[in-house]
């Protein structure tokens, strides 16, 4: 059973009104914005539609001004204040919602371009509405049978925007699903019913406090939770039920497929056979998993064990969990070696450990009092991996190695091997963040390289090696077959050479790359890179992902399959899904898929088969 089961209904799909202004954004570091929009929420029945405002609608109560300046965004927000007359408002919910207007007034500080929406949601990275099960176009090629399922992105998408301060990440989940069946695709977009989704849909506004963007200063921050705290105190929200956005990814095990963010438990999520998804709620493993979990667990192929940790700001700052092949989750292991708090994102497994990371970047509740952000970067702290055995009962085993410099955000794979001397060793592969302090404020400054780190578990030696290549790659995939496993291919997007300032960066095609190309490839400089996609002028994609061509042949080599990812191209606003021949040296597309409106930029994706989505429980 799930725990915590809502089951909301869906109604007909409104249409969105589109209208193009130029809106202006002052080019200096610092911008003043005031609450010059609000995304307006019209609700029909259970199903919530963020629409764009034009001019033209008569029936809205207010819309903004255009701010004059020097930088063209295409997409406007109007200010719409779509909750209930004041008149009806209770005198609880009125003096709330006065306490908020004084926070943004008085103690918001001007708003760096990382948190003013106004700019980082502008373009494809500014939300959509709900989309009901809607067939689509196969433009270019065939979709290959081993495509019959539904591959499925995650990403941000604020049902409702406040006046202060937002981050991009912020935002709630919404899922992009394009459901294939004999190779027709029908393309369906929805939010993942939270109870923070939920709770502010019936209120009609953002009302929980935002994570990331509402931890740039300490009184504004603390204010808004002593505001929230108060609405959980007087039984409006209930806090027992969560307050995260399930934003991140999705990952299935266990018989089940799950939205995650690593602020709150998994929300469990059904994909229907016409390919509408429904959110069937909040999960807890049976009152046995509680406050949160990572985004990013590793399912091993061959146990169909899943295995995954939480952080927290207090210690332990770490803890780590597996849940068996039937999704029971299995006892508890705190980390109380991780002597500081730790913004671990993702871990890896081998056959026989779990590999965790205590990176530079950090969740310190101290930092407010001492005027900076919770979430920020310890410069002196020198970065460690940990390795543990991956079954555990409590960490005495577990082994520290010191890897300066070393910033681990997403991980491609790990795999066991020995020495000459019989020694075991672990081998990771990871995209290290460089320039790790604008990880928050300047993801446009944002460098990775990707290294090969081989760590001695007899002599405590660490070894690491980069790889060459031209590109700047995150997001990395590999076979799911191969996770735990020696692996020799990764696809990575390729992050765009000149990224706005202060915006996500957006990722301009693919690359596939071989970990063990040879020393005497002619190209130094690019001799890891075995195949490349650049997916055009002003076009840009997201994570990519591999789906095998024979996910049940164990002789399968180890490329034979597709790569598949959303692309859009910001000149025509047209949305793609594309599939790649990932055993080609160009990534040939043999697939083009025209979706019906566009897909914003957005996080982490999945596959699912068919024979899964069928037997989900």
């Amino acid at each position: 059973m799930i725990a915590g089961m809502e089951i909301l209904s869906h109604s007909t799909h409104m249409t969105s009104l589109f209208h193009t202004y130029p809106y202006f954004h002052s080019p200096t570091k610092i911008a003043k914005s005031r609450p010059a929009f609000k995304a307006s929420v019209l609700g029909n029945n259970e199903e919530v539609h963020v629409i764009r405002i034009t001019p033209k609608t008569h029936n809205q109560q207010e819309i903004s001004p255009i701010v004059e300046s020097k930088r063209s965004l295409q997409v406007i927000w109007a200010r719409v204040d779509s909750r209930k007359p004041s008149s009806e408002l209770s005198l609880l919910e009125k003096i709330f919602k006065k306490i908020n207007s004084y926070i943004i007034k008085f103690l918001d500080s001007p708003l760096h371009l990382s948190v003013d929406p106004s700019y980082t949601l502008s373009d494809n990275f500014a939300p959509v509405d709900e989309l009901s099960p809607t067939k689509c176009e196969v433009i270019h090629g065939f979709i290959p049978p081993c495509l019959d399922g539904a591959y499925i992105r995650n990403g941000p998408n604020p049902q409702f925007i406040s006046g202060g301060p937002h981050h991009y990440l912020d935002g709630d989940g919404m899922m992009h699903c394009i459901r294939i069946s004999d190779g027709q695709p029908t393309f369906c977009s929805r939010y993942v019913k939270t109870n923070k989704y939920i709770f502010e849909h019936q209120a009609r506004s953002n009302l929980v406090p935002n994570v990331i963007g509402g931890m740039e200063s300490l009184a504004p921050f603390v204010a808004r939770v002593a505001l929230f705290l108060a609405r959980v105190v007087s039984g409006d929200y209930d806090i027992s039920k969560g307050f995260g956005v399930a934003n991140t990814s999705l990952a299935f095990f266990g018989g089940n497929l799950y939205a995650l963010c690593e602020s709150d438990l998994p929300y469990a999520i059904k994909v229907e056979e016409d390919g509408d998804i429904t959110t069937l709620g909040r999960h807890d493993f049976h009152g046995k998993l509680s406050m949160n979990m990572t985004a990013h667990p590793k399912t091993d192929p061959e146990t169909k064990e899943t295995f995954a940790f939480r952080y927290w700001a207090t210690r332990p700052y770490l803890t780590y969990f597996r849940i068996d092949a039937y999704g029971n989750k299995q006892p508890e292991v705190p980390i109380f070696s991780m002597k500081h708090p730790s913004l671990t994102h993702d871990l890896a497994i081998t056959q026989k450990y779990a590999v965790i990371f205590d990176i530079q970047l950090g969740a310190d509740p101290m930092n407010l009092v001492r005027g900076r952000r919770l979430l920020s970067v310890d410069p002196k702290k020198v970065s460690r991996i940990g390795i543990l055995q991956r079954y555990a009962k409590d960490e005495s085993d577990m082994m520290w190695f010191e890897v300066p410099g070393l910033n681990i955000f997403h991980v491609v794979n790990a795999w066991d091997e020995r020495d000459k001397d019989g020694q075991d060793v672990v081998v990771l592969v990871a995209p290290n963040m460089l320039s790790v302090e604008h990880f928050f404020d300047r993801m446009d400054l944002m460098r990775t390289s990707m290294e090969k780190v081989t760590i001695n578990l007899g002599t405590g030696v660490v070894s690491r090696h980069t790889m060459a290549t031209d590109y700047n790659l995150e997001c990395p995939v590999i076979n799911p077959a191969y996770i735990a496993k020696r692996n020799k291919y990764v696809y990575a997007a390729i992050f765009e050479k000149t990224p706005i300032s202060s915006r996500m960066i957006r990722t301009i095609g693919v690359a596939k790359l071989d970990i063990f190309a040879s020393e005497d490839n002619t190209d130094q400089h690019n001799k890891h890179t075995v195949a490349s996609r650049i997916y055009g002028n002003d076009c840009f994609g997201g994570e990519p992902f591999f789906i095998a061509r024979d996910s049940e042949n164990p002789n399968s080599e180890e490329d034979d399959g597709y790569v598949v990812s959303y692309v859009h191209d910001e000149n025509s606003g047209e949305s793609r899904f594309l599939v790649m021949d990932a055993r080609s040296p160009t990534l040939e597309v043999v697939a083009a898929v025209k979706l019906p409106r566009q897909v914003p930029y957005g996080l982490h994706g999945i596959f699912i088969k068919e024979n899964d989505l069928i037997n989900e429980t």
